[in-house]
């Protein structure tokens, strides 16, 4: 498998001094976003909405929806007046904020010869702005926003850098591969501490003025460091393990905002399309992934629930595809009832002890186990499914 490099972007490919460009960006937003609106009031509400952004754990709602329904109603928009006051600040006014930033002389240098090893090269910027702004930043740095698989933007990404799972929700969205990671950012608070909690091998860029590190940051240095330092290592090593209780919380939550982010503007025709005779349509894998959940998942959990040592069954599943006649479901409503069934079971693991993760069971399959292996299987089986899912839309 290729290896994947997940490269934040301000101060690290894009040298962007967060301390000038910030404060700039929201007087900017605050006084062209609509100048109809008082400057100070529309600040105010961008800080509120970017706040919600950043707290925000639903996995039905893109960080776009979240800011767009706290910011919108303090001033009476719809979504449309929304849409239109949104395009025009990011074509017209925040191109203008460029010159606040500079180029890192390393960083295309770097990409060029990433690409040319063979690595997944994914821009894993904070979700916080659209497309449009985006794109216009990974320009500034001197790169092509086309040449990467993956940019993150809060149009289609459900979390933000301060959360684990938004790391499984990148990988996630290029289909959960197999094989090395690693994250490279300037942030130990955004970029390395959460990464390292889903499992993912770090690089610290520490060579930008401001920047710092410690013991904590493990494997730091500039741009030509990190080039060094991937061309020395065995890059199994940077292979991540999913087993830690916080990389399989991580791995839970982010699974509904991947399946949203790679469904939800699918056609109906999409939805039934079936490549071939032995594999399902995504309207079936859909709804296997809800009834496993309320059927299985459910039960699991709740066995764990005043039970010493419970036993585990694990019922065949592999037939509900055809006696339940899943080809003929509405597949977006499948999707909408895996979301509430993996909300009721999100709030079962988050109200279990810590001591309870430990508790042993007996396994049907797999034999003497524990509660956090159980969940492990769990999130294993969201990322087969996502590869599969991943998959299928490939031959669509």
């Amino acid at each position: 498998m290729k290896p994947i490099l997940l490269l934040d972007l301000d101060d690290t490919l894009l040298n962007t001094n967060q301390d000038v460009f910030v404060p700039a960006y929201f007087q900017a937003l605050s006084t062209g976003f609509n100048p109809r609106l008082d400057p100070a009031a529309v600040g105010r509400a961008l800080l509120t909405s970017t706040a919600q952004m950043n707290q925000s754990e639903d996995f039905s709602r893109t960080l776009r929806e979240v800011f767009e329904v706290t910011f919108s109603p303090q001033f009476g928009l719809d979504t449309q007046e929304f849409d239109s006051h949104i395009e025009k600040f990011y074509s017209q006014i925040f191109p203008t904020l460029q010159g606040i930033t500079s180029q890192n002389p390393h960083a295309k240098p770097f990409i060029d010869w990433a690409f040319a090893q063979g690595f997944r090269v994914l821009i894993a910027t904070d979700p916080l702005l659209p497309r449009a702004a985006t794109w216009h930043r990974v320009r500034w740095a001197g790169l092509d926003p086309e040449r990467f698989e993956l940019i993150s933007t809060f149009d289609d990404f459900h979390f933000s850098k301060t959360h684990a799972a938004y790391y499984a929700e990148v990988l996630g969205r290029v289909g959960w591969p197999e094989g090395p990671v690693l994250m490279v950012g300037n942030d130990m608070e955004r970029d390395i501490l959460p990464a390292k909690k889903l499992g993912l091998a770090t690089f610290f860029v520490d060579a930008e003025p401001g920047s710092t590190s410690g013991p904590e940051a493990g494997h730091h240095g500039n741009l030509q460091d990190l080039r060094r330092y991937l061309e020395s290592t065995d890059l199994a090593t940077l292979t991540p393990s999913f087993k830690s209780k916080e990389s399989i919380m991580a791995i839970y939550l982010s699974t509904p905002a991947v399946l949203d982010g790679l469904l939800r503007n699918l056609t109906s025709d999409e939805w039934k399309s079936k490549p071939s005779a032995s594999e399902w349509t995504l309207t079936e894998l859909i709804c296997h992934l809800r009834d496993t959940e309320r059927e299985i998942h459910y039960m699991q959990l709740k066995l764990f629930n005043g039970q010493d040592e419970p036993f585990i069954p694990r019922p065949d599943t592999g037939v509900w595809a055809n006696q339940r006649d899943y080809l003929h479901e509405d597949g977006l409503a499948a999707l909408r009832e895996f979301n509430e069934a993996r909300r009721v079971n999100l709030e079962l693991l988050k109200n279990t002890s810590e001591e309870a993760w430990e508790r042993k069971a007996r396994h049907a399959i797999f034999g003497p186990t524990n509660f956090r292996e159980i969940v492990g299987f769990m999130t294993d089986h969201d990322r087969m499914h996502i590869q599969q899912t991943y998959a299928l839309l490939k031959k669509l």
